[in-house]
């Protein structure tokens, strides 16, 4: 598990009621809580284990806007420069740097994408840099190979992930919102079709807007009121480096390694694209829809079969009532085992490309279970079948970056306000009609 995650302390005593309850405390919900608390509602935030405690904790702290899918690009943009407002706007340190990310390779077909999403971005205002080979080596420099080319995102940068959710959070609180951690929400209270309250494990909350926003466990908690969200859970790895003299000034792709630089010296460092699956029922269940993106990112899927996940966590094919034990309060915080495969690779690629690096050694390394739809495009939308139920998950490994936007969306649709941005590419609906499935988005 990540270390140094900042602690929130809870409120004191669970509300009656709540104008609107917000499932899981991750960057989603905690962003989506402070942009509701900011608007005067009275929010309640439920989380069965920490603030941030799973993914939002656990991934790189990338902050772009570079590279991302033309459906998301709208929502990515208005998230940096919600991030680069934040800090100062709550008085909360989120490690928010503007400090630009640059890409390097050998790869010519990686280049051709580049130059492609370059001619795209700029039709909204976004601008980076294609790089030809003598700029990708300066751009990197005490590097060893002779990059074809690469690509500079100026205005992209990264935060913190053992911080932000927190002090949104905390900022939220200020406001007048309510955490309560080590609660789990058991399911919704229903009535006449439309949802009245939760079920927690301290008793019921009324409320006619909930926000559900649990990440890799999102599905199986619809599964338990018979509403389909297909998403894949795939875990990925991350690991830390020992602080070194810094040889990599900027936040850097390869394709052979990610890194981001500490100011100590240190690095988080991960291998895109490389990921494991361990199947469960929901892998089972959802596999047609899925078939377009695992034929196209096999290469990068290592599979680990076993039983465990048809029984345990998010998966398992399980039911429960909501006067007893769920699931989530059995888990209260997933931590997967990082993969030592990758671990080894990205050291390795690491210490090969900067040979001032060769002294480089690990710190600590950790797994995060990474909640993705079929077309790697987030659900952020009501449920049509279930009114009062909004759900903002199935980040595809791009929640944290895109958190602060994905929280201001969420806040606009439950108060009907006039959207951020155009929510049609997030709603719920293309995924039981599969709508646009057949393409799977940029990662």
């Amino acid at each position: 598990m990540p270390a140094l995650m900042r602690y929130v302390q809870d409120n004191a005593h669970l509300p009656d009621s709540a104008d609107v309850v917000i499932i899981g405390a991750g960057i989603a919900g905690a962003a989506a809580a402070y942009e509701l608390a900011r608007r005067g509602v009275r929010v309640v935030l439920l989380e069965k284990g920490l603030v941030s405690g799973e993914q939002s904790s656990r991934n790189w702290g990338w902050c772009r806007q570079q590279n991302r899918d033309e459906r998301e690009l709208p929502l990515s943009m208005y998230a940096l420069r919600r991030w680069g407002e934040l800090e100062a706007e709550t008085g909360e340190t989120l490690g928010f740097r503007r400090s630009g990310l640059v890409y390097a390779t050998c790869n010519p077909q990686e280049i051709a994408t580049w130059e492609r999403w370059n001619q795209m971005a700029k039709g909204y205002g976004m601008h980076s840099e294609i790089l030809n080979a003598q700029q990708a080596k300066a751009m990197t420099p005490g590097s060893r190979t002779a990059w074809r080319g690469g690509l500079s995102s100026p205005t992209d940068g990264h935060a913190e992930p053992a911080l932000a959710a927190a002090g949104l959070v905390i900022a939220a609180q200020r406001l007048g919102a309510q955490l309560f951690q080590q609660c789990a929400v058991r399911g919704l209270d229903i009535t006449a079709g439309r949802v009245s309250g939760v079920w927690t494990e301290r008793g019921r909350i009324k409320t006619s807007s909930v926000l559900l926003a649990a990440g890799a466990w999102s599905s199986l908690f619809c599964r338990r009121h018979g509403i389909d969200l297909p998403l894949g859970n795939v875990i990925g790895t991350a690991f830390r480096t020992a602080p070194i003299a810094q040889a990599i000034a900027a936040p850097l792709y390869t394709p052979d390694f990610a890194c981001r630089p500490q100011r100590d010296g240190s690095y988080t460092v991960s291998v895109s694209g490389k990921g494991r699956l361990e199947p469960g029922i929901q892998s089972l269940r959802y596999a047609r829809q899925f078939y377009p993106t695992f034929k196209k990112r096999r290469n990068n899927l290592h599979i680990s079969l076993g039983l465990r996940p048809f029984l345990h966590g998010p998966e398992a094919w399980v039911n429960w009532q909501f006067d007893r034990p769920s699931p989530f309060e059995k888990c209260r915080i997933l931590d997967p085992a990082a993969d030592r495969q990758i671990v080894e690779q990205g050291l390795a690629a690491m210490r090969n490309e900067y040979p001032a690096l060769a002294g480089l050694q690990l710190a600590q390394a950790w797994g995060g279970m990474i909640d993705s739809t079929p077309d790697a495009i987030p659900v952020i939308s009501a449920v049509p079948a279930l009114p009062g139920l909004l759900i903002s998950a199935g980040f595809s490994g791009h929640g944290f970056g895109i958190g602060p936007g994905a929280g201001r969306l969420a806040a606009d649709l439950i108060m009907n306000a006039d959207p951020i941005v155009d929510p049609a590419p997030y709603r719920y609906s293309r995924l039981v009609d599969g709508t646009g499935l057949d393409q799977p988005g940029m990662m």
